[in-house]
């Protein structure tokens, strides 16, 4: 049964210098701990806050949505779903491994898929505001036998490099000798078969997972950690996701309460890219997600103005309300080019996940699920749960993926 409560409440603001001593990253690490904490609101804010925002009925509304998806859409996963402070809903739905009918739980751990690129984007804009890298930087700056140039990091991380996904390029004779290629791999190959470009570099939006395989890549080089060391040091571990790790992580207790990822009801095996991160690859809860929401919108983890930059739409080719920043998805306002709502969906090896979250009105909306469902993409009904009206405003589609 879905509970009720508080949902992590922003302490202080983030603020850092520019220096990369130890004393920095000391400080930097307190700084976050203390941005995200457990502290609660009082039962007096808590009551003003649900009859503002209407909470019950809307509780009631989201119960409705997801039973409904639960037993006429098959879904399978979890959701949390929260607003200015509390959580309006929180629930589990199937089981995490289907064979042995083992429940889904609030712990269950979850492939975030592409919604882990939005850990990559602030890992790069992290190094960024130290003054380790400028987004100008060209990818042969730290990987000086990449054979394409004029592509920049800024191009990497909006999907505007035009360089091919390795997932469709890489031959089956490449395939062969390494079934399961790392990042390292990927970029040897690339330097050795040099694919052809889809676009000249900076062109036009196209949505390709090697631009976030080599950024990881480019956080390795730049930091002179691992990438998921990087990532727990100084994001995971400061903002308290204690149940999120890379799927390269070698700490068996991280996979305490996994799921497995299902195409319907076939359990899926290890695909051969799984090894390949920065694209993908991140394993979390809903619980944690919250948190790098929580971090997200509370300036807990880049500067304002940073933040700004990542949430700023840079594919305007072509008409319409999608767009895409530094790592994070967005629904803009045609005429003023602001988002409404900001976003990342995930789909891979049979995982699907969505985090979407309104900058404006202040809610988020977070669903993993690990048996292949698109209707988790479907929240138009929820949107308009959320924004208190019959209908969303006109263009947003019934499904954001």
């Amino acid at each position: 049964m879905f509970k009720t409560g508080i949902i992590l409440a922003l302490i202080v603001a983030f603020s850092c210098n520019n220096t990369a001593d130890h004393h920095h990253a000391a400080s930097l690490q307190n700084a976050l701990a203390d941005c995200v904490t457990d502290a609660t609101l009082t039962p007096e804010q808590i009551s003003k806050i649900r009859m503002r925002i209407k909470a019950d009925q809307k509780t009631a509304s989201l119960d409705s949505i997801f039973r409904r998806k639960y037993k006429l859409e098959r879904f399978n996963g979890n959701v949390l779903i929260a607003q200015q402070g509390v959580v309006l809903y929180r629930n589990s739905f199937g089981y995490a491994q289907i064979e042995q009918k083992d429940t889904m739980r609030s712990e269950s751990k979850f492939q975030l898929a592409s919604l882990s690129k939005t850990f990559t984007a602030v890992a790069i804009l992290k190094l960024y505001e130290e003054g380790k890298l400028k987004l100008e930087d060209s990818i042969q700056k730290f990987i000086p036998q990449f054979p394409y140039s004029g592509i920049q990091i800024k191009s990497l991380l909006a999907h505007r490099s035009g360089l091919p996904n390795y997932a469709y390029v890489l031959t089956d004779s490449v395939r062969k000798r390494n079934p399961y290629p790392c990042n390292d791999d990927i970029v040897r190959w690339y330097c050795a078969v040099k694919p052809k470009l889809y676009n000249t570099p900076n062109r036009n939006f196209s949505y390709s997972n090697t631009n976030y395989a080599l950024l990881a890549t480019i956080v390795e080089k730049v930091s002179g950690q691992k990438f998921e060391d990087y990532l727990r040091q100084y994001i995971f571990k400061p903002l308290g996701m204690k149940d999120t790790y890379l799927i390269t992580s070698r700490n068996d207790s991280l996979n305490l309460y996994r799921t497995t990822g299902y195409q319907y009801n076939r359990r899926l095996p290890k695909d051969n890219f799984d090894d390949v991160v920065g694209d993908k690859g991140v394993y979390s809860t809903m619980d944690d997600v919250l948190r790098w929401y929580s971090g997200l919108s509370g300036g807990c983890v880049l500067r304002p103005e940073t933040m700004k930059e990542a949430f700023t739409p840079r594919s305007f080719e072509r008409h319409g309300i999608k767009n895409y920043g530094y790592g994070f998805r967005m629904h803009v306002n045609e005429a003023t080019r602001e988002p409404k709502y900001v976003y990342h969906t995930g789909w891979w090896n049979g995982y699907n996940t969505l985090m979407c979250f309104s900058p404006k009105n202040k809610f988020v909306i977070i669903i993993l699920s690990n048996r292949y469902n698109r209707s988790i993409y479907q929240i138009k009904p929820i949107l308009e749960v959320l924004e208190g009206k019959s209908k969303v405003e006109e263009g947003v589609e019934e499904e954001l993926f």
